[in-house]
């Protein structure tokens, strides 16, 4: 199962969501069920992030969600966010490796 989360951060806001992403990303990584996590953002807009992660199963993103390492990760960078994130869970229906 693949999650995608879109956020959006007030310009200026940046660097400090990116001392947060570095300072969680390893917890997040090991979370159980967590396959992979990638951090990617937009060339035009560089105050958007996605964040590109990989679980095991539905439940496992449900249980990370639910964990007080998402709730304090989330309350530190909530605050920076520009507009409202949005997240989707998707699944890979063709993949080219290159």
């Amino acid at each position: 199962m693949l999650r995608i989360v879109k956020m959006t951060f007030k310009v200026g806001q940046e660097d400090s969501f990116l001392t947060h992403f570095h300072a969680s990303a390893s917890k997040i990584k090991s979370f159980p069920g967590c396959k992979s996590l990638r951090l990617l953002r937009d060339q035009k807009n560089t105050n958007i992030f996605f964040t590109y992660s990989r679980w095991e199963r539905a439940e496992d993103l449900e249980k990370y969600r639910n964990s007080e390492l998402f709730s304090s990760t989330w309350a530190k960078v909530k605050p920076l966010f520009l507009q409202r994130a949005e997240a989707w869970s998707v699944e890979s229906i063709w993949y080219d490796e290159e």
